[in-house]
């Protein structure tokens, strides 16, 4: 009886004691934040939607059926076809890939230079004034003009080196890339300011610990939460910037559709077809939704204040 009432005693204080990583309690914040979870969700199956449904729905995008143009939805056809008779939903499908690659890999451009900016400006003083004032006149750049002139002056000269629908993906990812990196080396400086006085970051300078192992073990690590919290605003942001460059008719050409370029081709024929600019918009819409409740979830499941830590 003794020895299994010592038993019965020892074992809560085993499973309270029980250690937890950082990441399982980020995942058990995450996961009760409802609208996070809702959006995730949303996401993930737009991203299996372009990624698997051409392999279900095997119509060619491109494949031209005059005689079935500006069909509404059917058992062929479940999002219509536009005036050509091409069917919208393999095109909103193909286009859905182009989108969300074009919103990734600008995001990664966008955070290398965010974060590179923000911890170079926040952890030597020397560039900090430099590097900021750079950063403010990037942000005092006005987006718009500045992506229609550049993409004016290089278009023709990446299409014939790279190919018209390849120069036009590198040209447009390179341009929302080097044009969204500022808000994101703001945030990265701040915090790096904060960190560089920590007492963690003192010790490993009086041992003589050398700067650039000091930035990677000490200072990056602290300050991943707001680094891919600008990832997630990042994709959208990105996306939201290729569909209007593509809805303005400078992005990419007319047989390599996106959701914006679907959008710009089907603006003409609205009263006679308004699936065509419909589903597009709706992709949109729900993607850009979805990765910004993302955003406000990990936010606040990375911020130990909110989540009770």
């Amino acid at each position: 009886m003794a020895a299994t009432s010592s038993d019965s005693l020892t074992a809560p204080s085993r499973a309270t004691g029980r250690h937890r990583s950082l990441w399982m309690d980020v995942w058990l914040a995450f996961r009760n934040h409802t609208g996070a979870l809702a959006g995730a969700g949303v996401f993930i199956a737009i991203a299996l939607a372009v990624a698997v449904g051409p392999l279900i729905h095997t119509i060619d995008p491109h494949y031209l059926d005059i005689l079935a143009k500006n069909q509404g939805p059917s058992l062929k056809h479940p999002m219509g076809t536009d005036n050509l008779g091409r069917d919208t939903l393999a095109q909103v499908l193909a286009g859905g890939r182009i989108s969300l690659a074009v919103g990734f890999t600008a995001m990664m451009i966008a955070l290398v230079l965010g974060t590179l900016v923000g911890v170079l400006a926040g952890f030597f003083r020397g560039l900090d004034g430099l590097l900021m004032r750079l950063t403010d006149m990037f942000l005092a750049l006005p987006l718009l003009p500045l992506l229609l002139v550049v993409i004016m002056l290089f278009r023709e000269s990446l299409r014939a080196a790279f190919g018209p629908e390849t120069g036009i993906f590198l040209l447009v990812v390179f341009i929302i890339g080097i044009t969204s990196w500022m808000q994101t080396a703001r945030i990265v400086r701040g915090d790096v300011l904060a960190l560089r006085e920590r007492e963690f970051v003192t010790a490993a300078r009086s041992i003589g610990t050398r700067r650039r192992r000091i930035i990677t073990r000490h200072i990056l690590p602290n300050v991943l939460s707001p680094i891919m919290v600008s990832a997630t605003l990042g994709i959208a942001n990105a996306i939201i910037i290729e569909s209007a460059l593509s809805f303005l008719g400078l992005g990419f050409p007319p047989d390599f559709p996106t959701w914006g370029r679907l959008l710009f081709d089907g603006a003409n024929f609205i009263s006679v077809t308004p699936a065509r600019v419909l589903w597009p918009g709706l992709a949109i819409s729900l993607t850009v939704l979805s990765v910004n409740y993302i955003g406000d979830g990990l936010r606040d499941a990375l911020d130990p204040r909110l989540r009770g830590a």
